[in-house]
């Protein structure tokens, strides 16, 4: 290990708007587009918002502040805000994921940068800079971690490595030094935690600690920025974050090609609100039912092969087959398969159908296996699946799920994605805060978009 920490601190603080190259600008716009639709409909949408708010309420952490939460008449103090927004956009699991550090880079970088943005007055440039910043920390050190092996140990990446992300978003708002940008990470190494003992019951936890990683980041970067002295080799330490929580940990992938090769150019974005590891079966699933002309009757099996990661995460327990609430199904190989033979196709409003006894006797025709060629590639997000009917076997493997960089959607799909999450919350308000987003470098003060977002 070498200075990973530093190095990844010099470089955020030395990124500039006009390095940034205009193809990674335009691709971070589209991202955060993206992340915001499910942060505006999880506001008015998921079953867990309230528990939140009333616990802040509780806690007398409610007070109004100076920054925006989506979809919320109410503004809120910084790091509550960036809570909130992180919480909420990870709430429909319709967020971006980068598939090489299997983390979503969005959700906790984008309300970290966000909620500072607003309150120091931040161009629309200044906010798009710190944003390509918090998703290249986040990312490269999920790549570092090793996501199999952080996984292993019981972790969620998003919530680990997001913190640093987000501090790194906040940190560059806040104009930190160098040094300064050091002992924000070291705060974010006490800090980073996300555990995926949420699967066992379908918790809350998942959306929680990632809006807590965003909180964390800025709350990292604001002691930082008081001068707080933070830990040094937050990263690559003897007890750092590579060796705490990894068992198989690259730093060199923290570092490799930093400043010349954008991981946020590899992040991809969910067709399906639900886990990433089952979209490529998803889509097979659909492609097969339209091109064989099938109908559930027909169907006598079918065997879904994914990665190790896929089946700890989406098939590794009985619970899975009969998920019982939106958690449990947003990770149920069984469930998201059998709406997808079905209907021939999966959206937000689907998982009203949790109980129904169509799915659930598809469901109990769905296997799933560690398919051993799935191993070993560049990512882990492809699937195998294989269909037995009464007119004969059909079998597919998939790569890639629709939504990565080769298949990256156009503008266009993007806006329409975004429209449908939040039009039935902000109404005509959408289409505005969608145009602003797109062109937020253009603001001379950041907080004329977000006000968009407003009820």
């Amino acid at each position: 290990m070498a200075n990973e920490t530093a190095t990844l601190a010099a470089y955020v603080t030395g990124l500039k708007y006009e390095d940034i190259p205009p193809a990674v600008i335009a691709r971070a716009k589209l991202l955060i587009l993206d992340f915001l639709g499910s942060a505006v409909r999880a506001r008015q949408e998921s079953e867990s918002t309230p528990s939140i708010l009333k616990m802040l309420a509780t806690l007398g952490l409610d007070a109004e502040g100076n920054a925006t939460v989506c979809g919320d008449a109410k503004t809120y103090t910084p790091s509550v805000a960036a809570l909130l927004n992180g919480a909420l956009g990870h709430s429909l699991d319709f967020d971006d994921t980068h598939a090489d550090s299997s983390l979503h880079a969005s959700a906790p970088v984008v309300p970290a940068a966000f909620a500072v943005g607003e309150i120091v007055g931040a161009s629309g440039k200044e906010v798009l800079t710190a944003i390509v910043a918090g998703y290249e920390v986040c990312c490269r050190l999920g790549n570092a971690l090793d996501p199999t092996s952080h996984y292993a140990r019981g972790f969620h990446p998003t919530a680990t490595a997001g913190t640093f992300g987000g501090a790194a978003a906040a940190g560059k708002l806040f104009k930190l030094s160098t040094e300064q940008m050091i002992q924000a990470f070291g705060v974010s190494g006490s800090q980073a935690a996300g555990s995926l003992q949420f699967l066992v019951n379908g918790a809350w936890n998942k959306r929680f600690q990632v809006g807590a990683a965003a909180m964390n980041g800025v709350v990292a970067a604001s002691l930082a920025r008081e001068n707080f002295r933070g830990a040094i080799e937050a990263v690559e330490g003897k007890h750092g974050l590579l060796v705490g929580y990894s068992d198989d940990a690259h730093p060199e992938r923290a570092t490799a090609g930093l400043g010349a090769v954008y991981e946020t150019m590899k992040i991809g974005v969910k067709p399906y609100p639900s886990c990433r590891y089952t979209h490529a079966a998803i889509d097979a699933l659909i492609a097969m039912r339209r091109e064989h002309n099938l109908v559930p009757d027909q169907i006598k099996r079918v065997e879904v092969g994914l990665h190790r990661n896929g089946n700890t995460l989406t098939a590794n327990s009985l619970d899975k087959r009969r998920p019982k609430n939106i958690v449990d199904g947003q990770f149920s190989m069984y469930f998201t398969g059998a709406l997808a033979l079905d209907q021939g196709s999966f959206g937000w409003d689907d998982y009203k159908r949790l109980g129904d006894a169509a799915i659930e006797k598809l469901s109990d025709r769905i296997d799933v296996v560690q398919d051993a060629r799935l191993e070993g590639k560049s990512h882990p997000f492809g699937a195998r699946i294989t269909v037995e009917t009464a007119d004969g076997t059909h079998e597919r493997i998939v790569a890639d799920p629709s939504g990565e960089p080769a298949s990256f959607p156009d503008p266009q799909m993007m806006r329409q994605k975004f429209l449908t999450l939040a039009r039935p919350v902000l109404a005509d308000r959408a289409e505005k805060f969608s145009d602003a987003v797109l062109a937020m470098e253009t603001f001379g003060k950041f907080g004329a978009v977000t006000e968009l977002a407003r009820l």
